[in-house]
């Protein structure tokens, strides 16, 4: 899923809310989400890819760059 960072508080890593692009659904960013992602912080406004878990809460935080960038799967970013 691709969206956009709409807060982040740095100093606790946490309380992140990501709004979906197609519906305006919000998402709150898990504590583990940036874990083994290239983000060690997130900027207002930025454009990233996500998955959702079972519990609605944002996972596998990772770069939007190569959705917008139509870049082949098997490149990393």
């Amino acid at each position: 899923m691709q969206g956009v960072v709409r807060s982040f508080d740095p100093g606790t890593g946490e309380g992140i809310l990501v709004t979906n692009d197609e519906d305006r659904t919000e998402f709150l960013l898990a504590s583990n989400a940036l874990e083994a992602s290239i983000f060690r912080m997130l900027r207002q406004g930025q454009r990233v890819n996500f998955d959702v878990d079972a519990s609605g809460f944002a996972t596998a935080v990772r770069s939007g760059a190569e959705q917008d960038m139509a870049l082949p799967p098997d490149i990393q970013v």
